[in-house]
């Protein structure tokens, strides 16, 4: 990782911006869950991960209390994570389709996953307030990734994230592009390209597949060649 993405990622675990939310993971940290009592929660918030040369990013909406919030590395250790990286590797941009922990070997290539908002939430439902206090830090993961063209949003939270840091970065977009499973909307340099949430809540109903998780991918991976 480059050194501007290592000291982003110093100061995105140093952060401490939001109280209820420093309460809530270093708690879950602390109490634990049963299955994971001998380990050692990171507790704090989580930083992005990836190819520094990535153009494609992949913005979810938080790490999971004892998820990310474990592990310390974003969809790693979770069902959610099972999905993604077994997608990713399924469309060559990761060398495993397993993420368990920070040391695992997992290596990606020509993405970078991170999320909204960097500490786990209570209910998986961060305000408004901790949504907007967190995403200076996408902004300066643009900044640095400077070959990113396509940011796939997983969920309308991550979309409407992006649209945000869109505007603070001075791409305007009216109308308001429509979240939907599949949507792209070009907004500035960047290509937006919405999946549902591989959620256990879509992806035990159905509501998203794999085939449906490997189309979105193939989708970004054929917009990033487009414009690169």
């Amino acid at each position: 990782m480059s050194n501007g993405l290592n000291a982003l990622c110093e100061q995105v675990v140093g952060c401490r911006r939001c109280p209820r939310l420093v309460a809530w993971r270093e708690e879950v940290a602390t109490a634990k869950r049963s299955s994971f009592a001998s380990e050692e929660y990171w507790g704090r918030p989580v930083p992005g991960f990836g190819d520094p040369g990535a153009r494609i990013v992949v913005l979810g909406l938080a790490p999971a209390a004892h998820g990310g919030n474990r592990t310390g590395r974003v969809f790693t250790g979770d069902r959610s994570g099972d999905w993604l990286f077994r997608a990713l590797h399924r469309a060559g941009l990761a060398n495993q389709p397993t993420s368990t922990h920070r040391d695992d070997g997992l290596r990606l290539r020509d993405v970078y996953v991170t999320a909204a908002v960097r500490c786990a939430p209570p209910a998986n439902r961060p305000t408004p307030v901790e949504r907007d206090n967190c995403l200076p830090y996408f902004v300066g993961e643009l900044g640095l990734l400077d070959r990113v063209r396509v940011i796939v949003c997983l969920g309308s939270f991550a979309w409407d994230a992006a649209l945000r840091v869109m505007r603070d970065l001075g791409h305007a977009s009216a109308p308001k592009p429509r979240f939907g499973h599949g949507a792209q909307a070009r907004v500035g340099p960047y290509t937006l390209v919405g999946s549902y949430h591989p959620s256990q809540q879509n992806t035990f109903t159905g509501k998203l597949t794999q085939q449906m998780l490997d189309d979105v991918f193939s989708q970004a991976l054929a917009e990033a060649d487009r414009v690169s």
